[in-house]
């Protein structure tokens, strides 16, 4: 018997089991109750002469202030982005630097009085619905760019090692959330929510930060390469559709309608699936070959629009709708390319630095000055890359590949980025993430997208020697 059917099931189950377990058991772990608020002291306002006064009303008005916002995001994100492609990390990686550096952490820290002028709170509300619509645009790219048929011709070792990839740190996170539960989650959160929410920050991958790793390595088309993207692009659906099984529950009031919300989502990836998509292919063919390429653009972003829409109201999230318009474009790759760069400028040159930003504002490193949060954080690191990293690597090794190359898938799955942060700031919208683990989860999402590029490198240098030795 092929040794894959035998590992997938035993992982899986062994693993669907511990989670099952942990879950039932946390049901009788209390939840914690709201504490009374106290009124925080806000800073006085700076004094200013007469003659000041009305250019700075120009630059406090609402559209002035959030333009200036742009801009500055936009400088310091490019700059931090070509910072990082110098020690050969992936431009996002210096981007999330950017901006958490932009928020309390340094910019809030070293000069609060300039902090609160250029991002006032009441200013962030803008910020975040720019953001929002920069992700639904990446994440429509995201679903376009997924190739079904690389995973349909891979599917077998691919599927195994993604599921894989999955399933454990997701357990090894409801674990550790079992025990931090207690002391970490915000008041009224159920056990459930806050387990299902770590489960799914330790398993996530970002499949277009990989996707760019893979590319800017030159191991596009190699077994390496293509096993690695199609690990990914299984590994994303997987992620994103129990994500929107996690938000229907979280959000949901009782079983009865978690299970409605869960079946209207069902129902609309099957609509999405067996009905738009024909008749998209029907109408963009049309349009195209008539080259109204304006008329056929208009009807794919009304469909992206809708389908993000509809999630919303369902209760799975508009990216989900979002990254469903995209999976469930025709597959040709002119359709795939004209819209791919009408989009794509925009959304990653200007509106995801801006998200960057948002959760950099949000992302207050300061809270962690107790060792005790020092440690909380180590053991999430200790998750994170055991379940990922090792999860991958070991099941990889198991599908057959040399240890090499699965420790190569184990260091590209283990990179989380800008996925991770859409997840993290999805937990902390619904007020399931406390401040400080949304601090501690940010700084593991750098953490193992930084580590990516030197293990990597480690892995070829490793190769090379050996080599060397083999030669000699």
């Amino acid at each position: 018997m092929n040794k894959r059917f035998v590992w997938y099931p035993v992982i899986i189950g062994i693993f669907g089991a511990i989670i099952w377990f942990i879950l039932h058991k946390g049901q009788a772990l209390p939840v914690k109750q709201a504490a009374v608020e106290h009124t925080m002291h806000t800073p006085t306002p700076l004094t200013h002469p007469d003659t000041w006064l009305q250019y700075l009303d120009n630059f406090r008005h609402p559209l002035s202030l959030l333009l200036l916002q742009i801009v500055v995001i936009m400088v310091v994100a490019r700059l931090f982005g070509r910072l990082a492609k110098k020690v050969r990390q992936p431009s996002v990686v210096g981007e999330i630097i950017a901006g958490v550096l932009l928020g309390p952490s340094l910019l809030g820290w070293l000069t609060p009085s300039f902090s609160g002028f250029l991002f006032p709170a009441e200013s962030l509300k803008s910020l975040q619905f720019l953001s929002q619509i920069g992700l639904a645009f990446f994440m429509f790219i995201v679903g376009m760019e997924l190739d079904m048929s690389k995973v349909r011709n891979k599917a077998h070792d691919a599927v195994m090692i993604s599921h894989a990839s999955i399933v454990v740190p997701f357990a090894l996170g409801v674990g550790l959330a079992y025990f931090i539960f207690e002391s970490f989650a915000p008041a009224n959160v159920s056990f459930l929510a806050f387990a299902l929410f770590m489960g799914i920050a330790m398993s996530i991958t970002a499949f277009p930060v990989l996707a760019r790793i893979v590319q800017e390595r030159k191991l596009t088309g190699t077994p390496l390469g293509t096993l690695a993207i199609t690990c990914a692009a299984a590994d994303d659906i997987t992620a994103w559709c129990i994500l929107a099984v996690v938000v229907a529950i979280a959000k949901a009031s009782g079983l009865a309608s978690a299970i409605i919300t869960i079946a209207l989502a069902l129902l609309f990836v099957t609509v999405m699936i067996l009905l738009v998509r024909p008749w998209l292919h029907k109408v963009l063919k049309r349009h195209l070959d008539n080259h109204n390429e304006k008329v056929a653009a208009g009807y794919v972003f009304l469909t992206l629009l809708i389908s993000a829409w509809v999630a919303e109201v369902i209760g799975i999230h508009a990216l989900f709708g979002a990254f469903l318009a995209g999976a469930v474009m025709p597959v040709q790759d002119t359709v795939r390319k004209l819209f791919t760069d009408k989009l794509e400028d925009v959304s990653v040159m200007v509106l995801l630095p801006i998200f960057f930003a948002f959760t950099g504002l949000r992302t207050q490193i300061g809270l962690l000055s107790q060792g005790h949060l020092w440690a909380a954080f180590g053991l999430i690191m200790l998750v994170a890359v055991g379940g990922k990293f090792g999860g991958s690597a070991v099941t990889a090794r198991l599908m057959g590949q040399t240890w090499r190359q699965s420790v190569s898938i184990g260091a590209l799955m283990n990179t989380r980025g800008l996925m991770e942060l859409i997840v993290l700031n999805i937990g902390y919208d619904l007020g399931i993430l406390s401040p400080e683990i949304f601090a501690m989860l940010v700084l593991m999402a750098l953490a193992t997208t930084f580590m990516t590029g030197p293990v990597l490198d480690l892995v070829d240098f490793s190769g090379k020697k050996a080599h060397r030795a083999a030669t000699a």
